[in-house]
């Protein structure tokens, strides 16, 4: 706009006959456009001008525009209109905001049971008002099932509810072909495992006695344990219900050939299956003890679990992380080399000594052997006898 107000300013000084050959040339120009353009697009700006215009000159001049003089002017009022009229909004309530759309399906999601009037008592708790119905409206657009058909307990949120254990048992085939049943037991919360023993002929004597085992090692781990989750196996009698029975426990039997409903104790067998048994050969049921025994270990004090927060079931000390220039680490192995664990190495030990020109600070370092070959302090004899090379060194620090 204000280049064309200077434009206009200078038109005023220039002369009449300049003029009329300007105005023949644009009018070429307009005429040639006409006929490529059919409607052209105007802004509220060429609107003003135009109708600025229109009303200045008589009716007789306006022929040949593109549009007629009564739009320009019609156009021309509602723009004023539009300047001088204050805005006001819209028809209907306003829409809701992002964020309580979220915290309505969040609070869906948590409580199955909770209906959209539930919902609602609940957002108004928190100071949020809306109306009861526009909460249906969003669970509604979002797919989210009436509070009746979202309530059905899952077999996880059962267990996790009951402090459950579950037990199973799972064969092993030697080499000789001949097969042993173990029997474990699993706590879901904390997803400790509990080896209960390795037997070729599991009866339901053997069954019952390792229960009772399991509480007298165990017993105080599995205080608030409420329930007992088994097959229908015909090792579990009467006899091994009753033991639980007695400690309060409740008796859950899954399903005929429903081993989904045992996903706890299944999904253990397969980690032992894969990261142990499938890696290595069992030849009698000695070796067979240690490995489940060292692995049962390595499962419950190292391997990290997605459900606990990548941490073990027994869960060390929290440590302070790692810096970003103290990356030594150590490893130890397990079950007969087949699994490594890895831990944080202590910091270096500082050794200060004074020197003529000072006090200097060395790092020292302890290297530790690798476990194949002997320690350097143990002598032949002691390996020989069997000695271990702890007592070894002791003996040769005795005085003589």
């Amino acid at each position: 706009m204000p280049r064309l107000i200077a434009a206009l300013a200078r038109l005023a000084f220039r002369s009449g006959r300049s003029k009329d050959l300007e105005i023949i040339v644009l009018r070429h120009q307009l005429n040639v456009l006409h006929h490529q353009i059919d409607r052209p697009t105007l802004n509220d700006n060429d609107r003003s001008l135009l109708g600025a215009t229109a009303a200045a000159l008589p009716r007789p001049k306006r022929t040949g525009w593109i549009v007629t003089p009564d739009t320009l002017l019609r156009r021309h009022r509602h723009r004023i209109t539009r300047h001088r009229t204050q805005p006001s909004r819209g028809p209907g309530r306003p829409p809701t905001s992002n964020e309580i759309r979220r915290l309505v399906l969040r609070l869906a999601a948590e409580n199955p049971t909770w209906g959209y009037r539930r919902i609602h008592g609940e957002l108004t708790g928190l100071g949020h008002r809306l109306a009861s119905s526009t909460v249906w409206q969003i669970l509604k657009a979002s797919g989210i099932d009436p509070a009746p058909e979202r309530s059905d307990v899952t077999w996880s949120q059962f267990l996790h509810s009951q402090a459950a254990v579950a037990c199973d048992f799972f064969t092993v085939d030697t080499a000789l072909l001949r097969r042993y049943h173990v029997l474990f037991f699993i706590h879901v919360p904390t997803r400790q495992v509990f080896y209960a023993g390795t037997t070729a002929n599991p009866t339901g004597a053997w069954t019952t006695q390792a229960a009772r085992n399991l509480f007298l090692r165990h017993g105080d781990q599995l205080a608030h344990s409420q329930a007992l989750l088994r097959d229908r196996g015909s090792q579990f009698i009467d006899a091994f219900d009753e033991i639980f029975r007695t400690e309060g426990f409740k008796i859950l039997k899954s399903p005929v050939r429903t081993p989904v409903a045992n996903a706890f104790a299944e999904r253990w067998i397969g980690s032992i299956r894969r990261e142990l048994l499938d890696r290595t050969i069992i030849w009698n049921q000695q070796q067979l003890e240690r490995l489940i025994i060292d692995y049962t270990d390595h499962y419950n004090e190292h391997r990290p679990h997605r459900s606990l927060d990548q941490q073990p079931p027994k869960a060390p000390e929290a440590q302070p992380p790692a810096h970003r220039h103290h990356l030594r680490v150590v490893k130890s192995s397990r079950c007969h080399g087949l699994i490594n664990e890895y831990r944080k190495a202590a910091s270096p030990a500082t050794t200060q000594y004074s020197t003529p020109t000072g006090v200097r600070h060395v790092d020292s370092v302890a290297w530790c052997p690798p476990p194949s070959s002997p320690p350097a302090f143990a002598t032949r004899a002691g390996l020989r006898r069997g000695i271990p090379s702890r007592s070894v060194m002791a003996m040769s620090m005795m005085p003589t």
